[in-house]
């Protein structure tokens, strides 16, 4: 256990796992001046008020990915930008992380026409299945953390959507193939461990829902 935990918190090991997942899918490149009908933004959770926090905060991923969509729409890339998820709490009522991330499109400069909500999805498969019923064939540009991409293009293609990935928050700095290595590197860190642990919790995601019959 010990000798796991040393592999996964080593820097070079988290790197290598994250990269492996970002560098399926480039940064979109607009040059070619494409348009979409709708930029669908993917939730990635709400942190709900309590004593100390007095008003639900949207956590860094949720944040990220709503500023990413809110700049795709700026550019010019598509008229409407659909805001994809409910709430995904568990044990309680939460917050619907959809309603959250509008708030804070329409302060970075989206109008509120023309923003879509989707609160009904708790998973990224109920992302898809949502978006389907509610765009259909639609061309959509994706917009979800780079290392979420792949399974989030995947989910989203079986179920027939036009998807046209645009991940966001790259973690890692180079391909896998790219190597800068100092001594450092095999240090283990608590933030490598994290990102290991990420890497590893997407990677098995995409074997449940193959399991499943969702991919």
């Amino acid at each position: 256990t010990l000798l796991l935990v040393y592999v996964l918190g080593s820097p070079i090991v988290a790197r290598m796992l994250v990269a492996s997942l970002e560098e399926q899918y480039l940064p979109f490149d607009g040059s070619t001046g494409k348009r979409f009908d709708a930029i669908v933004v993917l939730a990635g959770g709400v942190l709900p008020k309590g004593t100390l926090r007095p008003i639900h905060e949207l956590t860094n991923l949720s944040r990220e990915r709503t500023a990413c969509g809110a700049d795709l729409y700026r550019r010019g890339y598509a008229a409407k930008v659909f805001l994809s998820g409910g709430d995904a709490s568990i044990f309680e009522d939460g917050p619907e992380e959809a309603n959250e991330m509008k708030h804070l499109a329409v302060r970075l400069g989206v109008p509120d026409e023309a923003i879509v909500i989707e609160n009904r999805s708790r998973t990224s498969y109920e992302n898809a299945v949502e978006t389907k019923k509610l765009l259909g064939n639609q061309s959509i540009l994706l917009v979800t953390s780079a290392t979420h991409i792949p399974r989030a293009v995947a989910l989203f293609r079986r179920q027939g959507l036009n998807v046209t990935p645009a991940p966001c928050g790259y973690l890692a700095r180079h391909r896998v193939d790219v190597w800068e290595v100092t001594l450092f590197d095999f240090l283990p860190q608590v933030s490598a461990l994290q990102l290991s642990t990420n890497a590893i919790s997407e990677m098995v995601g995409m074997w449940v829902y193959r399991l499943a019959g969702k991919l």
